[in-house]
């Protein structure tokens, strides 16, 4: 090789470039692609649908100097290795790289290898430079036919939305079903009817005067559902009746339990766990995790902290597990250990690919601790935890049922009372789990018991909760919607085109927006958001990446019947009518002021459009006809924050009132009726 040539590395960041140059002598030269280097056009569909949707693939303008040099420092060197990530995005853009700086009639004269590794350390890098491979084509296509599907629905079912509704609307393939799911949601809300229960509860004293309660649950043999004490009503008669019962413990049994850890992350699971425990959102979660896996610097240069963060892989490498026994066994002992190797869920899952760990589990969070940043601190904390924890002892607990039996003149009521108690630590000592300690006193079969008090609650059914990123997430996954990489953007999507809002708790509810688009999708284009018809489209794309599929064949069947639906709508489906006639008078031409649709959801706007252009909120219109709970004199009304326009509720005399609340006024009136 000559002396004045270098061989070339290209990964897609520079925060990875970094942290890679520093494992590699001076005859390597590591470069940054900035990401994709080509893409389809944005100012047009970009697809040939009649030579076999062949895409028409650009250099972005933003691209082309970084380009340029790319191809510079190609011509001088003596090798090209493409380095991207290992996943379908990473090899496509390998692909696109390749393309791109290679001519085809000097293919031959550079040769080109394609290196992949899940972290990035010095061992991973040498093992990569060892073995290179060619570039998964199958992989490619997979990636290609998924970028062709969607850039097919966003740019011709989008114009569709803009003619039978309003400008500035968008779909897409993935997106819309998420959207039906919150929708669902919102109706089951909406049409759910609370229904009435009760549970009875007993206070008792043991016969050494010891104190502790139990929980009516069969009555004459009979065991209680949930709903079987439906009303006051019955509730009374069964209190009335234990009153005269005389109480005595009939049975006491013992269990020893064990909780064995979960495996550790995977990208979904990591996005739903750092939302629970961190209030991280998925796409906060991911670009943390980026900048874990590409390379933190804790004052000995950038270092990769995480394996390769995308991932739908359990498996644990042999390296991975022997460092977890020696953390464990050297920090706390040899009873905390229990080595584990999980098995896959996902068909696709490679084996050659790891779950989401530390790089280096010697590397506790602590050592971390005020040296890198808050954020990634806590989800390295988060990541550590769960790897260790997963190659540690079952947690265990000792339970203690206790029967207690009331018998009245005409009835037999059975009644327990369950106490909890660690026994072992085990894996939450690292990983900490909710469980409540219940402590019952000493206590016999056959021992009478002393009734002290019953107490009868009134309940309520709930409505199904409304989605979380992290139940939204778990809920794609189980459907088989998207893939591991596509979740935080499927969210990131929903929200910036205002389809969704957030309701108190952070939970998604659909603007009136996303009920109008989902409503003209589901009525005219069923199967862009039918669950399983999306799902199969996935699996498609996974046979794609398997090699059992060519991507032209996929892309045909989907595109024609779409295509055909498409445009038999265009004829069928008149323009709707954006507009709700109101009362109120414009202040500026004398017109009647109408409801219309926007971006951003309902406003008023003069009729006498486009000769008076008055638009205003649409807040004076929304009464709930609710008294604010907190002057009594205005009702409350529906607002929107100025910065995002998320809605909230406040009082119709502001500013002399400054009552404001993000709870809806329905779910206010049943909150306080219940108390």
């Amino acid at each position: 090789m000559s002396k004045s040539k270098q061989n070339l590395i290209i990964v897609e960041s520079p925060a990875k470039a970094k942290t890679i140059s520093r494992f590699l002598g001076s005859n390597y030269r590591v470069e940054s692609s900035y990401g994709h280097v080509r893409d389809l056009p944005k100012s047009k569909l970009g697809i040939d649908i009649e030579h076999d949707f062949q895409p028409s693939y650009i250099i972005p303008r933003k691209n082309q100097k970084n380009v340029t040099k790319l191809k510079k420092l190609t011509q001088k060197s003596s090798k090209l290795i493409l380095a991207t990530d290992e996943d379908r995005e990473g090899e496509a853009i390998a692909w696109h790289l390749k393309e791109v700086l290679i001519p085809k009639d000097q293919e031959d004269a550079l040769p080109v290898e394609r290196i992949a590794f899940h972290e990035i350390t010095q061992t991973a890098i040498e093992n990569a430079l060892k073995s290179p491979r060619d570039i998964n084509l199958n992989l490619v296509w997979a990636q290609q036919a998924r970028r062709i599907l969607d850039r097919l629905v966003g740019y011709l079912l989008s114009p569709f939305l803009w003619e039978k509704m309003f400008k500035g609307l968008s779909a897409g393939r993935v997106q819309s079903v998420a959207l039906r799911l919150i929708v669902d949601r919102e109706k089951e809300r909406e049409q759910f009817k609370p229904q009435e229960y009760w549970t009875i509860a007993a206070d008792l004293l043991s016969s050494s005067q010891q104190p502790f309660q139990a929980e009516l649950f069969q009555i004459n043999n009979k065991l209680l559902d949930k709903l079987a004490i439906s009303n006051q009503n019955d509730a009374q008669k069964i209190v009335q009746d234990l009153k005269n019962a005389s109480w005595q413990i009939i049975n006491i049994s013992e269990k020893l339990l064990e909780k064995s850890p979960l495996p550790p992350f995977i990208t979904s699971t990591l996005q739903q766990e750092a939302w629970k425990r961190l209030n991280f959102s998925a796409k906060q979660t991911m670009t943390l995790a980026q900048k874990l896996y590409e390379g933190v610097d804790f004052g000995e240069g950038p270092i990769g902290l995480i394996t390769y963060m995308r991932t739908d892989s359990v498996t644990l490498s042999e390296e991975a597990l022997n460092k977890a026994k020696e953390v464990i066994t050297q920090t706390l002992s040899t009873q905390y250990y229990c080595r584990r190797q999980f098995k896959n869920k996902s068909r696709l899952a490679q084996e050659a690919h790891e779950a989401i760990r530390p790089t280096n589990p010697a590397l506790s969070p602590y050592q971390l601790k005020g040296k890198i940043d808050n954020n990634l601190f806590k989800l390295y904390n988060l990541i550590w935890q769960r790897f260790i924890a997963s190659q540690m002892a079952p947690l265990k607990t000792k339970r203690l049922i206790v029967e207690v039996e009331a018998k009245s003149e005409a009835n037999k009521y059975l009644f327990k009372s369950i106490g909890s108690q660690i026994v072992f630590d085990g894996f939450s000592k690292i990983y900490p789990i909710k469980l409540q300690e219940i402590q019952l006193p000493p206590l016999k079969a056959k021992e009478p018991l002393q009734l002290v008090k019953i107490n009868p609650t009134q309940h309520f059914t709930e409505p199904p909760a409304r989605y979380s990123e992290a139940t939204l997430i778990k809920t794609l996954e189980e459907y088989g919607i998207g893939r591991p990489s596509t979740y935080a953007t499927i969210i990131s999507i929903l929200k910036e085109r205002r389809y969704v809002e957030r309701d108190e708790h952070k939970r998604f509810m659909p603007s009136d927006v996303g009920l109008m688009v989902d409503n003209i999708l589901r009525t005219h284009f069923p199967q862009i958001v039918d669950i399983g018809f999306t799902a199969k489209i996935e699996e498609e794309l996974d046979e794609i990446a398997e090699g059992k599929k060519t991507w032209v064949t996929v892309v045909k069947n989907f595109y024609e019947p779409f295509k055909s639906n498409l445009d038999q709508k265009y004829g069928e489906v008149a323009k709707m009518n954006m507009t709700e006639e109101t009362n109120e008078i414009c202040e500026k031409c004398g017109a009647k002021m109408v409801v219309k649709y926007g971006k951003y959801g309902k406003f008023l706007a003069c009729s006498n459009f486009p000769q008076c252009r008055n638009t205003k909120s649409l807040n004076a219109n929304q009464n709930t006809h609710q008294i604010c709970p907190k002057c009594g004199q205005g009702e409350i009304i529906i607002k929107k924050t100025k910065k995002r326009g998320k809605i909230f509720y406040g009082c119709s005399r502001w500013p002399e009132c400054d009552y404001a609340s993000w709870v809806k006024p329905e779910e206010l009136k049943n909150k306080t009726d219940e108390d």
